[in-house]
């Protein structure tokens, strides 16, 4: 049995767990691992020369904004046919933050919904308070209530303020790929996420929640993207993580070109056979990879049915009012990538701000009196941080995607990689592709 773990950085460090299962199968498995977890090598978005707006910051991650950690923690294991409880297993478990390890001090939040067909926990308090008191977890569907009593657990043992908590911890679906009914997310594995959670370089693709995710059509994952202000609009940073697992691909645009109806040869298709076939929504078999199926036995495209989870991070200096009109801007960036915000796809969005500290601590403990001095950003000076937010969110979706593999799956389902040679030529050819 292998088990991979990935932590979070541009060069995720690889610890591969196994026994001896003879020297050939060993080797078989820790290449398909390190490929399928190995996009944070591959080139961003902008190294490719997909034109963005604004000023990313040194970093174009989410850990731009001062204070930030990001941990993964990646399960890739077995191949072949789906067995409930055995395998393949695909998935993983993404830890942000916003203060890092050192405190676990409440940071002032706001979360919202594009469409609610998805999970994310602890946003009651959220939105009664505006205050978030946990790190904020990211996992697959069927994983977040044994995350969500993980999390307790690590902040009792961290001995961290105040008589409970409420943990957001949030999912999308991995069920394409991984046996997710399966439960192979273990509690220490959120744990891990969480000790190794760092600020710095963050991977992107086939990693921690991400790892067995799809998106627009290809293969999704995790992905990251910052803005930096210039001085006379405050300086501030806007840091987005993405967990993309959503949309179709006839919908796909990237820098306003549908580059999704152009890319050709990377349908939807099966590593191997099995028996009974897999099918795709309407009915009809999956082609084995390397086919070509007659057009009246092409499988047409699935309907939207994954989801979107979308974090927003700034130093700016919001109230929970602020941040909640700030995350609504989330949705504008799904958007200019050709996302409708479907009826099958849970896209859900937080941000949160690490400025104002020690104004309220929520249940984590007392606030004091006299209360420390609230800054508040001025109403008039937010459009540059809308602004920010819908171009990271934008950046942060396609970076996710070119930093995937391709990945073979549960019942040899394979998802394809959007193909960096097919985006660059159709960009290029609608005059969209700048100098990397």
């Amino acid at each position: 049995m292998l088990a991979f773990y990935a932590r979070g950085g541009r060069n995720a460090h690889l610890e591969i767990l196994m026994p001896r299962l003879g020297e050939r199968l060993v080797w078989i498995a820790v290449l398909m691992a390190m490929a399928g977890a190995a996009g944070a090598q591959k080139p961003r978005a902008r190294q490719l020369g997909v034109p963005f707006d604004g000023t990313p910051g040194p970093l174009n991650a989410i850990t731009d904004v001062a204070g930030v950690e990001v941990g993964y923690v990646t399960l890739i294991r077995g191949e072949g046919k789906r067995i409930v409880g055995q395998g393949p297993v695909r998935t993983g478990v993404t830890a942000i933050l916003p203060r890092g390890k050192a405190t676990l001090e409440p940071v002032f939040a706001a979360f919202y919904a594009g469409n609610g067909n998805g999970d994310m926990t602890g946003t009651h308090w959220i939105e009664e308070t505006g205050v978030l008191e946990t790190p904020v977890m990211i996992t697959n569907t069927l994983s977040v209530g044994t995350v969500r009593d993980a999390v307790v657990d690590w902040m009792v043992k961290r001995n961290a303020p105040g008589p409970f908590w409420y943990p957001v911890v949030t999912e999308t679906s991995d069920g394409g790929l991984n046996d997710m009914k399966g439960l192979h997310v273990k509690p220490e594995h959120a744990f891990q996420a969480l000790e190794n959670a760092k600020p710095g370089a963050v991977a992107e693709g086939n990693v921690g929640g991400g790892t067995g995710m799809n998106c627009n059509g290809f293969k999704g994952g995790t992905g990251t993207s910052s803005r930096v202000l210039p001085q006379p609009q405050g300086g501030f940073t806007v840091g987005v993580l993405v967990q993309c697992n959503y949309g179709q691909r006839s919908q796909l645009r990237i820098a306003g070109i549908p580059v999704g109806r152009e890319i050709t040869s990377k349908d939807p298709c099966v590593g191997k056979l099995i028996d009974p076939p897999v099918t795709a929504a309407d009915g009809r078999a999956l082609p084995l990879c390397g086919t070509t199926p007659p057009p009246e036995q092409k499988p047409a495209e699935d309907p939207e049915q994954g989801s979107i989870i979308i974090v927003v991070a700034t130093n700016a200096p919001l109230s929970p009012d602020e941040l909640k009109r700030m995350v609504r801007r989330v949705a504008l960036g799904l958007g200019r990538m050709g996302s409708i915000n479907g009826n099958g796809s849970g896209d859900i969005f937080l941000a949160f701000s690490t400025a104002n500290r020690g104004v309220d601590w929520g249940n984590s403990g007392p606030s004091p009196l006299p209360a420390p001095m609230m800054q508040r950003l001025g109403s008039g000076r937010m459009d540059p941080l809308f602004t920010a937010t819908v171009e990271a969110t934008e950046e942060a979706i396609v970076n996710a995607m070119l930093a995937a593999n391709d990945m073979d799956g549960a019942d040899n389902r394979r998802a394809w990689a959007i193909p960096h040679d097919q985006l660059t030529a159709i960009l290029k050819k609608y005059n969209r592709l700048t100098p990397p």
